[in-house]
């Protein structure tokens, strides 16, 4: 679907959750051991960190080790008391509502992320699918909606259902350099098939 009324950088808040970088991506352990596995969690997200410059960027935590990079990369630390995605991204979702018309959520493990620009439209919930159409890895969306948040299983297909059912118009973006994230061997042994992984180094 085409973009339109594309917003300006600065009306949008961009929302990074980030849950701890010691224990991420248990499901690589057949492949990397703890310390190639926080390598990696933490070069992907300084990728995406490097694809939001221009916006107000917000990493969203409760692990003091996240909150002290994040703070010096200087970016604005959103400290949430809930441990969920959903009821943390909640939780950060109204602290921005009230200086920004949109917010972004963005994932942090989006080895190939180069620019959010152009995402963010006016009145609209944007969606960017993971490569299987499965799962949401940026979710865009104006601020003071209600909008009931869906991760898990099957996210793509729930936020969209959840923007129809808030009467919210609704564009879904295929975007190949933020589609392919990494949660699993076969991610990365496919990603390492079709790209140098400079997150690995």
């Amino acid at each position: 679907m085409a973009r339109s009324n594309a917003l300006d950088n600065d009306s949008t808040a961009v929302l990074i959750p980030i849950k701890d970088f010691r224990q991420a991506k248990h499901r690589l352990s057949d492949r990397l051991d703890a310390g190639a596995r926080e390598s990696l969690a933490r070069n992907m997200a300084e990728r995406v960190l490097s694809a939001a410059d221009g916006f107000a960027v917000h990493v969203v935590c409760n692990d003091d080790e996240v909150a002290n990079w994040a703070q010096s990369a200087g970016v604005e630390v959103i400290w949430v008391h809930n441990n969920g995605l959903n009821p943390a991204v909640t939780e950060a979702a109204q602290h921005v509502a009230n200086r920004f018309s949109h917010m972004m959520i963005v994932h942090a493990d989006l080895p190939q992320a180069e620019s959010l620009d152009g995402i963010a439209t006016a009145d609209t919930v944007s969606i960017v699918p993971d490569r299987h159409k499965q799962g949401t890895n940026v979710l865009s969306l104006p601020t003071g909606t209600s909008f009931q948040f869906q991760y898990g299983q099957n996210s793509f297909f729930l936020h969209m259902d959840e923007a129809v059912r808030r009467n919210l118009d609704l564009q879904v973006l295929q975007i190949a350099q933020l589609q392919w994230d990494i949660d699993t061997p076969e991610d990365l042994d496919g990603l390492l098939e079709i790209s140098n992984l400079d997150v690995l180094k």
